[in-house]
């Protein structure tokens, strides 16, 4: 690929080691989480989302569990701002939740910021400002103390008039590009701005440090992560943030390294829309924790819910392959990985095991609202015996007999590839009636008796063929093998190898019966039916007369006199 020697790093390593975050393996406690779908979010969109729709939105996220979230940049527009004094004036800010606005460090921005914010309850100001090499050098044209001085003047300003205001105020600064920044500068400039707001333990200072755009491997933004961790000034004071974007796809491995680095919370979207490539994806971060048997203080019990209210209100699609929330992500089409769930759902629930470890379902797809009919097993032409009676059982019923699932398997593939699409459960369950319940052509079963003679049974079996009604009768040492043997004999067919199953398909005294009869020819093909019915027996013998009527193949196959 042409022009590849103009890039370069566009990152600085700490100037000291810094990989204590490699001794951890998996994060132990959700760390606090910042929503800005609603700032961040919401200019990403082609078309921001009005002020009734932020307002739905915002219910949707305190639903969620989100005690942090950043509503907009108000000084940005006037729906920004509206929006806010909406919040404010309508009281729609609970108790528990506060609200975070964003700032730039320019002092007609932070004076309108606060306007915004006149009778808020509780608010986070977050303040900003770009300090990475290529900003300072092409953006502003300011040497390093220039850069620091917008910082602290902002710093300064901010302090000032949420003294004057007297509101419940906290703080956060973010270096802006931080991820372009020396970190010596950047832990520079942080530790003047907490110089200025002196934060307290009961009080702290949130000092985000986003991966504004990314330009590394994530083990380096989780070693400038632990450097800060490491010399930030009045560390029990300040909690660090992390605010990844997604321009190298590593928003949410950045986030998780950078949490083992040091980091306390974690600010970013539902989904992982924003800007360009979007910001971190937060339910993929929590249920990748939640994987880990770590509650991630987030309730994301009905993903499907909040999928459909995102989508609505900012237009946007989550793939359908998106980790979690995705709608085929818990789908397997592939007839290995079917047989395999299927396998690992009965074994789960025979042994009544706790633990989850289902091959290749990472997580409960139950868990956060999906089910096990329409979304884990789904068929195609590519789908297997196991997935077919996977679903043929969970949603219909059928507890199909290992031995007959490869024979159902290749019809329901057949049926799928000829159509060239995927099956819907009502469609494959036609294929399976069509192909294998209650067969009565050319043979159709009317009745049947049986009685007992010194340890053996007598059956009378009568049937249509063609209009006319012949009564048959046979014996042996059980009903079904008695009527067998009448059907065998005068058909003038020939088999082997019966075999038998049977259930009752619903619960209660009047439900119906599923049986499922196998038998072999005398060339060894083996073929299988099903009978339902009220009476057992009488499925029982619908079954067999199916398997006989697959072996005469539906054609008019002489028998008796005539």
């Amino acid at each position: 690929m042409k022009n590849y020697d103009k890039y370069g790093k566009g990152y600085f390593m700490p100037p000291e080691p810094c990989t204590d975050w490699v001794k951890k393996d998996y994060i132990d406690k959700p760390p606090i989480w910042c929503s800005v779908d609603l700032r961040d979010g919401n200019q990403a969109l082609v078309t921001p989302m009005s002020l009734e729709e932020k307002l739905e939105f915002f219910k949707l996220l305190v639903k969620v569990g989100f005690k942090e979230i950043e509503v907009g940049f108000p000084a940005a527009s006037e729906t920004e701002f509206n929006f806010l004094r909406r919040l404010v004036d309508d009281d729609l800010i609970p108790d528990d939740v506060t609200v975070q606005v964003l700032t730039q460090s320019r002092e007609h921005i932070i004076r309108r910021t606060f306007e915004s914010l006149k009778g808020c309850k509780r608010a986070i100001v977050h303040l900003y400002n770009s300090t990475s090499v290529a900003q300072r050098e092409q953006v502003f044209g300011k040497d390093k103390p220039d850069i620091i001085k917008i910082a602290v003047d902002g710093a300064k300003l901010v302090k000032k008039l949420a003294d004057e205001d007297g509101g419940n105020y906290r703080f956060e600064y973010s270096p802006e590009s931080f991820t372009g920044t020396e970190p010596e500068f950047a832990l520079e400039i942080c530790n003047e701005v907490i110089k200025v707001f002196d934060p307290t333990p009961d009080k702290p200072l949130i000092i985000n440090l986003p991966s504004t755009v990314e330009t590394s491997l994530p083990h380096v933004y989780a070693c400038q992560i632990e450097y800060m961790h490491k010399h930030l000034l009045k560390r029990d004071c300040v909690q660090i943030s992390l605010h990844p974007h997604n321009d190298r796809g590593c928003g949410v491995s950045d986030a998780e390294l950078g949490v083992l680095a040091g980091a306390d919370r974690v600010e970013g979207t539902l989904f992982g829309n924003g800007e360009r490539t979007g910001n971190v994806d937060i339910v993929t971060l929590a249920l990748n924790m939640y994987t880990h048997g770590v509650d991630p203080g987030l309730d994301l019990s009905d993903l499907p819910a909040i999928r459909e209210t995102y989508e609505r209100l900012t237009n946007m699609t989550v793939p359908p392959r998106q980790p979690y929330a995705g709608q085929l992500v818990f789908t397997a089409f592939s007839g290995s990985h079917q047989d395999a769930i299927a396998k690992g759902l009965t074994f789960r629930k025979e042994h009544r095991r706790k633990r989850w470890d289902v091959p290749y379902l990472p997580i409960d797809p139950a868990d956060v609202g999906r089910n096990y009919d329409g979304d884990v097993i789904r068929i195609n032409s590519q789908s297997g015996k196991g997935g077919i009676g996977f679903m043929l059982e969970q949603t219909f019923g059928y507890h199909i007999p290992k031995n007959m699932r490869e024979t159902v398997g290749y019809a329901v593939k057949n049926a799928s590839d000829h159509a060239h699409k995927e099956l819907l459960p009502d469609e494959v369950m036609k294929v399976f009636s069509d192909e294998f319940i209650n067969i009565e052509t050319p043979v159709t079963f009317i009745r049947y008796d049986t009685k007992s003679e010194n340890g053996t049974v007598k059956a009378s079996v009568t049937v249509r063929r063609e209009g006319r009604i012949y009564d048959f009768i046979g014996s042996g040492n059980g009903a079904l093998d008695a009527i067998s043997d009448a059907l065998k004999t005068n058909l003038g067919v020939s088999y082997s190898n019966l075999q038998y199953s049977e259930h009752a398909l619903e619960e209660g005294s009047h439900s119906r019966a599923a049986a499922y009869v196998g038998i072999t020819d005398a060339i060894g093909h083996r073929v299988w039916a099903v009978g339902v019915d009220n009476d057992i027996m009488r499925a029982s013998v619908k079954a067999l007369v199916g398997a006989i009527n697959k072996l005469l193949g539906g054609s008019a196959h002489a028998f008796g006199d005539d």
